[in-house]
């Protein structure tokens, strides 16, 4: 019985916000919102997940999907299809967006890679060094490709996270969670591995 009312309540939250008063109650506005967000939220984030591959880029899609889908809800209009057909077409364009941010990062990622100095040779009497960089490099091959490539333009092309916001196409707000997570997960690596001071 709440599957089957959960359609009009989709709609209705969609109705809500665009039939609503000029200056809807913050809390009525919210609670349409919510409504909407609860209803059609797995439905996008699965297909943001099935066509990207990775839990956090789709989640990222997805905060963007329902920030579109907020900032044009005057637009929507029902006559022209259902909530789920209105969040599916953004969706699409988020996920295409997304991709296309994907293939610019690994362009970007290789012609980095190009430019970056050979490694000098390492003496016999430096072990830890050599250590070190095996246990850094196990330790970055374990972060998300995002992770790597916004901590590789952050301190080996010492660019801020404007800067790559504006390279990858990101938001800065996506920007600073994957440096956030990276870095997280790249001190947990160290720790795993002992290297902690390296």
């Amino acid at each position: 019985m709440d599957r089957i009312q959960a359609v009009p309540n989709a709609v209705t939250a969609i109705d809500a916000i665009e039939s609503g008063p000029a200056h809807p109650a913050p809390s009525a506005d919210d609670a349409a919102w919510a409504a909407l967000h609860r209803r059609w939220g797995g439905l996008v984030h699965g297909l943001a997940r099935q066509a990207l591959g990775d839990a956090r880029d789709a989640d990222d899609v997805t905060q963007q999907v329902f920030a579109d889908a907020w900032r044009g809800r005057h637009g929507y209009a029902p006559e022209r299809g259902t909530p789920a057909a209105w969040l599916v077409g953004i969706t699409r364009r988020k996920v295409a967006d997304a991709l296309a941010a994907r293939a610019r990062r690994a362009q970007l990622a290789a012609m980095a890679a190009e430019r970056l100095p050979a490694q000098g040779h390492v003496g016999a009497g430096e072990p830890e060094t050599v250590l070190d960089r095996l246990v850094v490099g196990r330790a970055l091959r374990q972060l998300s490709t995002a992770q790597r490539h916004v901590l590789h333009l952050a301190y080996y092309e010492d660019l801020t996270q404007a800067q790559i916001a504006r390279i990858t196409g990101w938001p800065l707000g996506t920007v600073k969670s994957h440096t956030r997570r990276g870095l997280d997960r790249l001190r947990r690596c160290l720790e795993d591995e002992g290297g902690a001071a390296a």
